[in-house]
């Protein structure tokens, strides 16, 4: 090959060629960006608005439909979902892939500002922004928390220090506060004092906004200088609120102080916060969608050394919980298998070879292959993540597997007695075509990976290439560097190990061994390659005579003959079948469950619940989990958007090297010690695997269908945790107008709703300015005790457009002008696709989420849903049906690539066939290694499937391109496969070995995330071994078979050809 000669002929100019390529990868690998995942573009659309006050039917009415139909009209709209809650709507959009998510975002704002006029008139600006949708987790959770410092202060601190601080790192995207206490001037009204003076509570509401504001009124100028003038009204002390003139009755002024009290006070909770016990202050901070987790970890961690100093010597900011640690961790654990794989690859390079010169100029292909993918990571834009070390991982036994057999075949020429210059020259020549074929193999299983559609394409593109990219890089190395290095650096004609004679013995035992693997192989494959005939008694091979004599008679045992050959290839079959049956002793899932040291538990107490009680139901749990030494820190949250019946329990673990017990049996153990605890559903971590829709237009139709559903699916064994999002509904009063005394008094529905929600909801009217700089709320609100009964509703005073004999317009009671129903409503309204929808959701314990998820769906397929109603399954088992399509369509391209890629190097239609005979043979060993080891069958180890495709026709080529020079040669068939058996098993062996120790740190999946990459490195190794162990007879076998095809249509085309010739010549004497 001309690369080889140049370089073999110009050593130096190969040294720097190299040189450079170390240069410039060690150049880029300082620049690359170290992440967790590959930076994926996600088309997800957030749009948040705000309307206090109103129900949660009222909401999906008046915001989230309107909303919904707007946005449903926006190109490349894929899915809508919405979620109404009280007071507030959430609309979330997915765009089909490849959306430009930038234009999406404004196609949606255009939309909605259309809409928005509509609204109705207390309903918040729309909020529209791009949304991450990696985790429902938040990226690093603190706590802030003191011994001395009361948390009214601790609040005030976190609101102006510590979150200000952390707002202005690159990269944070939201900061979410929990446990607040914060300082609030409360206007507490007095219902009987506004009506025995007949004011109404708008007039206060003004009186306190207009009271507490500061007027500009222009300027003045004196001489050269300008004045501003302005009118000052802030209001400096709290005691001053009562000083407010709210109306003028009697010729006398009516103060505030006496139709409200006034409270220098603290805001009504809505979230509670503790830290082993201790009450605090939780911050949980999310990055932004484009931001590096690493650096805003690192960000966040240089921000809370920085406050140290800004904050009260008792004050800690703790760091409870952060990904970009455990990224971190992932990361290095990563990077050091790749060193673990490369090592033990290197050394049992030195076993076979049993020269360091050899193992040096093999092994540097490793550093150097993997150096260079650096270049292409950084010119592609790639980062240093999961996805991209998890491919160089994977790598390393493929990189050095050109070198290997091009060293060994330099070697073998060398024992020939040639010289270091020719060996190295026609060894590698002789073996080129053979090792571009190989590396062009496994580049066509990899390029539709990377290609593959959907979500799990979009995270597996850097993977494809990244693997692509080192194998041909691998590939140049070993047609330039290493046979240029065989030729000018010669091992020494003397003893290798005349220093270390240990060594040297032991190196010789292993030779012997592999001779011994020589003599067994060659003897084997003789047998399998025969033509000895085998007499068989079948009972039923008379079946076939009978059908085809239809005679009764012929229906007897038969004898048969087989040769070996058949034999072999029948044993092949029977295996290949055979292996389908261990696929229901495995499991399956999307992916596996890594071990994070990181529980998080979501408690809920019946709907309705308040604060106070969920906390104490929430504080038996916190008691129950003191039993368990393995927790380190738990991180107590009570009170959420979801409702104040919903907490959140977060506990951080011992490191899992000092556990006795996984985080899996932890879970297990947690779920039956809370088990007792009467009044909550638990459920483990943030996304639970099975979820499942249920839409359609009726809402109690939908209730009733999930209810049942429910019932069959709880029957489901290992399912754990389940709930339906349609809850008990909560206790609610309606107020229903009378439409004729409300008219003939001139009330609206806008005025009772304008009256009552303050008094019950509060509103704020002002702020004040406190001496600290910072705005605290002035609420107007009943007092608690004022709004407990439907009684104290229907007591409140309306104002009318009718006067009264002293002139002042009369107020009327509630309860005249309106009936106070007790109803119920809803605690959340979901929908998708503009339908309700309600959803099951659940986690699996005690079998594999794929099982479970598996036995759901059969319940989905088996259940009969009248017109208008559907299931849509969702969540993991909608990811792994996608990955699933995904792969089989990449592995059905990968095998079509690979043959177009072997029919060109081998000028042949049905020689591929034969080498193509070894992929079947990697199912049994992908199975049983599954089997053994008790892994599942998820995505990574169906990608480690996909990728043997590639790698096991290593083997098979070599065999046959060397059988194929060998009968150019003028050898015979059953000689040219035992020469090319008996000369390639050694570099079979070597490759072989390399890539299952390569793979070795890979597959025991021991640190950080081990759990995620160990399948796949299980996968290869398992279906490795077997697939070399059937190749080395099977390949043969099939070979013979093709060859005498062959040969049998060339026969035939002779005989036709002949045939018609002496059709065709003229009659003898014409």
């Amino acid at each position: 090959m001309w690369v080889t000669r140049v370089s073999i002929n110009n050593p130096v100019f190969a040294t720097m060629v190299m040189v450079g390529i170390v240069v410039l990868g060690l150049f880029s690998y300082a620049r690359l960006r170290v992440e967790q995942m590959p930076d994926v573009s996600l088309p997800f659309v957030d749009i948040e608005t705000a309307y206090p006050g109103a129900s949660p039917e009222v909401v999906e009415s008046d915001v989230s439909k309107p909303i919904e139909y707007a946005v449903n009209t926006v190109s490349g709209v894929k899915r809508i979902y919405s979620n109404s809650r009280e007071g507030r709507s959430q609309v979330f959009v997915e765009f089909r892939l490849g959306t430009e998510v930038t234009r999406a975002i404004q196609d949606a704002r255009d939309k909605i500002a259309l809409v928005r006029p509509n609204f109705p008139r207390d309903v918040k600006d729309p909020q529209v922004i791009r949304v991450e949708i990696e985790d429902n987790r938040p990226t690093i959770s603190l706590a802030v928390l003191s011994p001395t410092v009361e948390l009214r202060e601790l609040t005030s601190l976190t609101d102006q220090t510590i979150v200000k601080a952390i707002e202005n790192i690159p990269g944070v995207a939201q900061v979410i506060v929990n446990g607040r206490v914060t300082r609030q001037i409360l206007i507490q009204i007095k219902p009987s004092a506004l009506t025995s003076l007949g004011i109404g509570v708008d007039q206060v509401m003004t009186a306190v906004q207009n009271a507490n504001q500061d007027v500009p009124a222009g300027r003045i100028t004196r001489g050269h200088n300008d004045s501003i003038v302005r009118v000052e009204g802030k209001i400096k002390d709290p005691a001053q609120f009562s000083r407010i003139i709210v109306a003028q009755q009697g010729g006398g002024p009516v103060y505030l102080s006496q139709v409200a009290d006034v409270i220098d006070g603290e805001k009504e909770l809505d979230s509670i916060s503790r830290i082993n016990g201790r009450p605090s202050i939780t911050i949980d901070i999310r990055k932004a969608q484009d931001a590096n987790i690493i650096e805003t970890g690192r960000g966040v961690r240089e921000a809370i050394e920085s406050l140290k100093a800004r904050l009260p010597q008792d004050v800690e900011v703790r760091l409870v919980y952060s990904q970009a640690d455990q990224v971190e961790a992932s990361v290095a654990q990563v990077k050091a298998t790749i060193v673990e794989g490369a090592l033990l690859t290197v050394l049992i390079v030195f076993l076979f070879l049993h020269s360091w010169r050899s193992t040096i100029i093999t092994g540097l292909t490793l550093p150097i292959a993997v150096i260079a993918t650096f270049i292409a990571l950084y010119a592609f834009g790639f980062t240093l993540n999961m996805m991209t070390l998890m491919a160089l991982s994977l790598c390393i036994g493929l990189l050095i597997d050109d070198a290997i057999v091009v060293r060994e075949n330099i070697v073998r020429h060398l024992g020939i007695g040639k010289t270091h210059l020719v060996a190295a020259r026609e060894g590698t020549d002789e073996i080129g075509l053979a090792v571009m074929a190989t590396t062009f193999a496994i580049v066509a299983v990899f390029v539709p990976i990377a290609f593959m559609k959907g979500i799990v394409g979009q995270f597996f593109f850097q993977f494809g290439l990244t693997v692509a990219v080192a194998v041909l890089v691998s590939l140049f190395v070993s047609f330039t560097l290493d046979p240029m290095l065989s030729s000018v650096w010669r091992d020494p004609a003397g003893s290798r190990f005349s220093r270390v004679p240990w060594l040297g013995r032991f190196m010789d035992r292993v030779e012997r061994e592999v001779e011994w693997v020589h003599i067994v192989y060659g003897r084997l494959l003789e047998w399998a390659i025969s033509d000895v005939k085998h007499r068989l008694y079948v009972p039923v091979i008379g079946v076939w005579a009978a059908l085809r004599t239809r005679r009764r008679s012929a229906l007897k045992p038969r004898w048969a003959t087989i040769s070996n050959r058949g034999i072999v290839l029948w044993t092949a079959l029977l295996i290949f079948f055979g292996s389908f049956a261990l696929l229901p002793l495995i499991g399956k899932e999307f992916s596996p469950q890594v071990d994070e040291s990181f529980i998080s538990l979501r408690l809920n107490t019946p709907v309705g619940t308040s604060l106070e009680s969920t906390d104490g139901k929430v504080r038996e749990v916190e008691a129950v989990l003191k039993q368990f030494p393995e927790i380190v820190l738990a991180m107590t949250t009570v009170g959420s958007w979801d409702g104040r019946n919903y907490a959140r329990v977060n506990l951080r673990l011992t490191d899992r090297g000092t556990r006795a017990r996984s985080q899996k049996d932890l879970e297990r153990a947690i779920r039956q010690a809370l088990r007792p605890i009467p009044g909550i559903e638990l459920a483990l971590g943030y996304d639970r695997p099975i979820w499942v829709n249920l839409l359609g237009p009726d809402p109690d139709t939908l209730k009733q269908f999930i209810n049942e559903f429910a019932e069959k699916v709880a029957k489901v064994p290992g399912i754990a945790d389940m709930e339906i999002s349609e809850k008990a509904l909560n206790p609610a009063l309606s107020i229903r107008l009378n439409n004729d005394a409300a008219a003939d008094l001139g009330i609206s529905v806008q005025q009772v709703g304008a009256t009552v929600r303050p008094l019950l909801a509060g509103e704020t009217v002002s702020y004040w300015l406190g001496p600290d700089g910072q705005n605290y709320e002035v609420n107007v609100q009943l007092p608690r005790e004022g709004r407990r009964l439907a009684s104290d509703l229907g007591n409140l005073y309306i104002s009318t457009n009718k006067r009264g004999p002293d002139g002042e317009l009369r107020m009327v009671p509630l309860r005249q002008v309106a009936e106070i129903v007790e109803t119920t409503s809803p605690q959340i309204i979901k929908r998708q696709d503009l339908q309700r929808r309600v959803a099951l959701y659940a986690n699996a314990e005690g079998r594999p989420s794929g099982n479970v998820g598996d036995d759901v769906k059969k319940i989905v397929d088996s259940t009969q849903l009248p017109p208008g109603y559907r299931f849509a399954i969702a969540g993991q088992q909608q990811d792994s049906a996608e990955s699933v399509a995904a792969l089989t369509a990449a592995l059905g391209l990968a095998v079509i690539f690979i043959y177009l890629v072997l029919a060109s190097q081998f000028a042949s239609f049905t020689q591929p066939i034969a080498i193509m005979a070894s992929l079947p043979f990697t199912l049994i060993g992908v199975l049983l290694a599954l089997l053994l080891t008790g892994t599942t069958l998820n995505i990574f180890s169906m990608i480690g499937f996909v990728m043997l495709m590639g790698l096991v026709t290593k083997n098979a080529i070599l065999l046959v391109d060397f059988a194929n020079r060998s009968r150019r040669g003028g050898a015979a068939l059953h000689d040219a496969l035992l020469t090319a058996g008996q000369v390639r098993l050694r570099p079979i062996l070597m490759t072989t070995a390399a890539m299952i120790f390569g793979m070795l740190p890979l597959a025991l999946g021991l640190g950080e995330s081990g759990e995620t990459q160990a399948p796949m490195g299980r996968a290869i190794i398992g279906g490795v071994i077997t697939s070399t162990l059937l190749t080395l007879v099977v390949v043969p076998v099939i070979y013979t078979y093709l060859d005498r095809l062959t040969e049998w249509r060339k026969a035939r085309r002779s005989r036709h050809a002949a045939a018609s010739a002496r059709a065709g010549a003229p009659a003898h004497g014409d």
